[in-house]
C-alpha cells in the first residue's frame, strides 16, 4: 500500500528552518515524494511527527 502524501495544502516555506508550515518537510521531500519507496516515505512521516512537535515547543 503506498503512503498518503503528508500535504495539507497549506504551502508556505519557512526560511528558518526551511520547512514548509503546512506538512514539515524539506523543499526534497516535497520534490521527491513520488519516487520515495514505500519504506522511505515511513521514515520521512517520522520525522514529520519529531518536527511537529518540535515546532510546538
Amino acid at each position: 500500500m503506498s503512503q498518503k502524501s503528508p500535504c495539507t495544502k497549506v504551502c508556505m516555506m519557512d526560511p528558518d528552518t526551511e520547512l514548509c508550515a503546512g506538512c514539515f518537510r524539506t523543499l526534497e521531500e516535497i520534490g521527491l515524494w513520488s519516487q520515495y519507496t514505500d519504506e522511505e516515505k515511513a521514515l520521512i512521516w517520522e520525522k514529520l511527527e519529531k518536527r511537529k512537535e518540535n515546532a510546538r515547543s
